[in-house]
């Protein structure tokens, strides 16, 4: 195996293509983000989160600015991250490009949190906390405020195809 040195010049669309398969080689979880925008409830898929601080509880996720749902998004106070069960595809695939409006009868209201979705194993209601804009995308940090898990394998990504993990 050998590394790519840093390009001294702007990447290239070929070189462009070659780095986001090389960004594919990292599994990582599906999530679907929430929140209530003046568009009404909307649904966004991530694969972009993580952990940032346990003292305050703080998690991250990053939003493209070529998203059809960046405004709405971006300025958003709350919302809530739904890390997807395994068999949560469809909801994946679903939120993954287009508007991504929440129909009635698909998601729970619960007091001031952003729109609950079912299909999840763990869900993280947030307040957002900041807003990083880094290269094309937004750094979007949420400070917990409530969450829940349940046991249950979780919906992965691995160079373009759905998976799963923690099948016992």
């Amino acid at each position: 195996m050998s590394l790519e040195p840093l390009p001294d010049e702007p990447v290239r669309p070929t070189d462009a293509a070659a780095y986001r398969r090389a960004l594919g080689a990292f599994a990582t979880g599906v999530c679907v983000v929430t929140a209530d925008t003046p568009a009404g409830p909307l649904g966004i898929t991530i694969n972009s989160f993580t952990s940032v601080s346990l003292t305050p509880r703080l998690v991250l996720w990053c939003l493209d600015e070529k998203s059809e749902r960046w405004a709405p998004f971006s300025a958003a106070d709350r919302f809530a991250i739904h890390v997807l069960d395994a068999g949560s595809q469809a909801l994946s695939n679903r939120f993954a490009k287009g508007v991504g409006q929440l129909s009635d009868g698909e998601y729970e209201r619960v007091e001031s949190a952003a729109p609950r979705l079912s299909g999840a194993v763990a869900r993280f209601d947030c307040r957002t906390y900041d807003r990083v804009q880094m290269g094309d995308h937004m750094i979007i940090v949420g400070e917990v405020e409530g969450f829940e898990a349940v046991d249950g394998p979780t919906l992965t990504y691995f160079r373009g195809q759905y998976g799963r993990a923690g099948d016992q």
